[in-house]
This record gives structure tokens, sequence and C-alpha cells, in this order.
């Protein structure tokens, strides 16, 4: 597989994770999507190990939503796109900056600091913290997560090919 053609795979899965933030986006799909057509390209043993892996997590993450509270969406807590925007970002960097468990951390302060910014106080960004996780922020989160997982096993596999 061309250097092309892998950009364009990690792009479907950036867009994937973006997805995951958008209501109505089937985010988690496009991931998968992106790593089935860069397993179908490219015949190593290790791409399909991935695709497997990536299809098994999935499947774990979606049982994992099952059994949290019904998701309302960020939006419904009354937290804006620039918020889900800020968690993004934070789990984006903090799987990075903190191999993989940084991602959990990195969302919830992503939120913390949005509405510490947009609200002013402690208290009060506390407060919709604490809403937004209980309306829907875990079911993103662990949809997020289970994507980064996905994404750092296909750069894994890159790299390393």
């Amino acid at each position: 597989m061309g250097v092309w053609e892998l950009l364009l795979v990690g792009l479907v899965i950036v867009l994937g994770l973006c997805g995951v933030l958008v209501p109505g986006v089937p985010g988690s799909w496009l991931v998968w999507a992106g790593v089935l057509w860069w397993a179908l390209q490219d015949p190593r043993p290790a791409a399909w190990i991935v695709l497997v892996g990536a299809t098994v997590v999935l499947f774990l993450g979606q049982v994992v939503r099952w059994a949290l509270p019904p998701r309302r969406g960020l939006r419904a807590s009354g937290t804006t796109p620039r918020t889900e925007a800020w968690a993004g970002a934070g789990a984006f960097l903090g799987f990075f900056l903190i191999p993989v468990v940084g991602a959990i951390p990195g969302f919830i302060a992503g939120i913390y600091l949005h509405e510490r910014l947009r609200l002013g106080s402690h208290g009060d960004a506390m407060a919709a913290l604490r809403t937004a996780m209980r309306s829907g922020g875990s079911s993103v989160l662990t949809e997020f997560f289970t994507c980064l997982l996905i994404l750092g096993a296909w750069l894994v596999a890159v790299i390393q090919g």
C-alpha cells in the first residue's frame, strides 16, 4: 500500500473519530471501514490481526455502551459543539501523551477546561462536567476510547510494517 493510500485510510479513521463526537454520524463504523480498507489492500497477516482486533474491540465497546445509561447525547445536557471538540481533543492528546489510559482523563479535562472558560468558575464547570458525563458523556467517551484503541493498533501496524 502506497503512502497516499495510507494517508487516505488515516483520513477516514480521523473522520470517524470526529464522527463519534457528532450525533447521528456512525463514527466507529467509519474507523472500522478504514481499517477494513487497509486490511484488504495489505497482504500481511498483521493487517488481518488488526482488523479482527478492531472488530472485537468495537463489539466489546458496543456491549459496554449498551450497559451504560441511555445516551441522550452531550448536547442534551446543554453542552455546545465546542465542548465536544474540546473533549475529543483532550482525549486524543491524552491518548498519546499518557499512552492509552490518558484518553479518559483527557476527555474529562477537555470538558472541564471548556466549561471553566465558558462559565468562569470552578463550581459551575464541575457541575456542567457532571451533567455532561451523566447525560451521555460516558457513552461518548466509551465509543471514542474504542476508536482511539483501533487507531493506535493501526498506527503500530503501519509503523512496524
